[in-house]
């Protein structure tokens, strides 16, 4: 196939990765232990941990697995926001030849109770402020040894005790539970110093991560990513932030924001492993959604990276606080998840003096297929060009490749693509294409440079008489109306066209009305286009990393 974007591919910027300079993610966690001893590996609440101290903690923590009769190929589920132990759970998992299974600490009963017999995770880490949602499923999932660990597990005294109290006395946000037979963060880690560690031998295709799919297609699925497809998408994200890396001063440790959540894979491979393989430090945010404590950490430290979704990127640029923050050494803020608006952009520009580099992946490719040029100052509206080693085409309905500039289903070849979907191999063979290549959904357009621009979803796209509605354009142009914060379109049943238009709007201006969104919309779309009914909204409801859900508005 013609790979026209390797013609603007920055200098030096290989289309190849070659060998793998590791055949598993415990190999390069443990190379990097080795090289940054002495660095910080992470900061949370003011304290940090050293990569030294995260290797003598992941392998207590491995030991205690081992010690449990775990054996490789079991799977560990970590449900936590991003904390110390959160790493530490990771490091151990994989180390002791383990698959991590990556749990949103904010599910109910009923989706946690999926993913845990889904999986069949033997052992799960919990926050103790989620512990309770485990409880009231505990007798129906197969986990057989439960952790509890609270937020302060892992700082040193008094600060971490003092922070374990104020939440759990003080704020209340330890809801009561009882879960018999669960040992403690601090009691697994006692146990595992007193047993042996025993390095595990992994290969590079066998399982390290089962990572769930936000169920927006339906039941959530767990993706089946290799050792091999984590490391080789470290090592594409590496090679392709090489240009906007080599800004920062030499001699500096590398600092990124670490607000997506370490249990989505962006914040995972991106931040968390991406992080650590450079000898980096990430800087924990554990809830981004509260934008002044965020703020707080961001003036706090220095950094360099930061990766966030749209909706954050919004948040933050809104935010009176903004404007104390020292911009002045980030050299890269890039988006995913979700598409990037314009106004977005623009907004983030003007209160950091940087532009938001996108990019695009998925669960399912480890996550990073493709990205704009780091070293970039500008918006494109495209989510840029395939990563290295990473085949991207655009094909109709029957798998055939349709002409540049022509919409359609983006498809996806690379060695981050995953192995499948966890025991569903229906839905395996219904994901990939006949030659071997991922259907990701996503409707898109190739240009003849070989950037891609994200149409929509394919389940998202509304079908208004005939003609298809992207509810991402739509969304577009709502969140450049003055007064718009966030803007969501979905299809609603109608008799006379099969589908009409329904959107949804948070509004910061009170003089923002029905009438006057309508106009807008009649201002800048066409008839078939526009919304038949448009409904106020405080918020709309989002996933753990802040993208947008539209099956939850349909529902």
């Amino acid at each position: 196939m013609q790979r026209p974007w390797l013609a603007h591919y920055p200098e030096g910027m290989p289309p190849e990765l070659g060998p793998l300079p590791f055949e598993t993610v415990g190999d390069l966690l443990t190379a990097s232990f080795a090289a940054y001893a002495e660095r910080p590996a992470f900061r949370f609440m003011g304290q940090a941990l050293t990569y030294q101290a995260l290797d003598a903690a992941s392998a207590r923590f491995a030991a205690y697995l081992q010690s449990l009769g775990l054996q490789p190929g079991d799977r560990v589920a970590l449900m936590m926001p991003n904390v110390f132990q959160y790493p530490v759970a990771v490091a151990g998992v994989v180390r002791a030849g383990m698959v991590v299974v990556n749990t949103n600490p904010l599910y109910t009963p009923r989706e946690l109770e999926h993913q845990l017999m889904d999986s069949g995770a033997r052992a799960l880490v919990v926050l103790a402020n989620m512990a309770h949602t485990l409880e009231a499923c505990r007798a129906r999932v197969p986990v057989e040894h439960v952790v509890v660990t609270q937020v302060g597990d892992m700082l040193p005294f008094p600060k971490g005790a003092l922070v374990n109290f104020v939440l759990k006395r003080i704020r209340k946000a330890v809801p009561a539970y009882v879960l018999p037979g669960a040992v403690s963060w601090r009691e697994a880690m006692r146990r595992g110093a007193a047993a042996r560690f025993v390095p595990a031998t992994r290969r590079a295709e066998d399982p390290a991560v089962l990572q769930y799919t936000g169920g927006t297609t339906g039941v959530a699925k767990g993706a089946t990513l290799t050792h091999r497809n984590i490391v080789a998408n470290v090592i594409q994200s590496e090679l392709w932030n090489a240009p906007a890396v080599a800004a920062i001063p030499a001699g500096e440790q590398v600092v990124t924001v670490c607000a997506l959540p370490i249990y989505h894979i962006f914040g995972f491979t991106v931040n968390m492993l991406l992080s650590l393989r450079g000898g980096g430090c990430n800087l924990l945010i554990p809830n981004p959604r509260d934008i002044p404590a965020v703020l707080k950490a961001l003036k706090a430290d220095r950094f360099h990276l930061f990766p966030a979704v749209n909706t954050l990127f919004g948040a933050i640029a809104r935010h009176p606080g903004a404007a104390a923050i020292d911009w002045s050494r980030m050299r890269l803020s890039v988006a995913g998840g979700m598409a990037v608006q314009k106004a977005t952009a623009d907004l983030w520009r003007s209160v950091t003096g940087r532009a938001i580099c996108e990019g695009y992946g998925l669960s399912e490719t480890s996550p990073s297929a493709s990205c704009n040029i780091t070293s970039s100052d500008a918006y494109t509206g495209t989510i840029g060009y395939p990563l290295p080693s990473t085949d991207i085409r655009i094909l109709d309905d029957d798998e055939r490749e349709v002409p540049m500039g022509e919409r359609g289903e983006i498809v996806i070849a690379g060695p981050q693509v995953m192995a499948g979907y966890w025991n569903r191999p229906d839905e395996t063979r219904a994901a990939f294409t006949a030659d071997g290549a991922f259907k990701t959904g996503d409707i898109g357009v190739m240009d003849t440079a070989g950037a891609v621009r994200i149409v929509d979803r394919k389940k998202d796209m509304i079908n208004v008489s005939g003609f298809n509605v992207y509810p991402n354009e739509i969304e577009d142009v709502m969140t450049r109306m003055p007064g718009i914060v966030e803007a969501a379109a979905i299809g609603v049943p109608d008799e006379g066209s099969g589908e009409a238009v329904k959107l949804f709007v948070v509004a910061s201006d009170p003089s923002v009305t029905a009438e006057t969104v309508m106009a807008h919309c009649r201002a800048n779309l066409t008839g078939y286009k526009r919304p038949r009914d448009v409904e106020f909204r405080p918020e709309l409801p989002k996933s753990g990393v802040g993208k947008v859900l539209r099956r939850a508005l349909r529902d």
